[in-house]
C-alpha cells in the first residue's frame, strides 16, 4: 500500500463567455507611427523614378 496518494482534482468549470473590455481609443503618437510606416510602405512598392517599370498593385 502506497504511503499518500494524489488526489485528481478536475479543471473548473467554464461558465460564460467572459465580456470583452471596450478596445481603448490609440494613442496620438501610435497613430502618428501608422501613418509613417504606411507611406514608407507604399513607397517601397513603387519602383524607383526612371526605372522604366510599371507600378506594382
Amino acid at each position: 500500500m502506497p504511503a499518500f496518494t494524489f488526489e485528481k482534482i478536475s479543471p473548473p468549470v467554464r461558465g460564460a463567455p467572459a465580456a470583452t473590455t471596450p478596445k481603448k481609443p490609440r494613442g496620438l503618437i501610435s497613430q502618428m507611427m501608422d501613418r509613417v510606416a504606411e507611406r514608407r510602405a507604399r513607397r517601397a512598392l513603387r519602383p524607383a523614378k526612371g526605372s522604366g517599370e510599371k507600378p506594382l498593385k
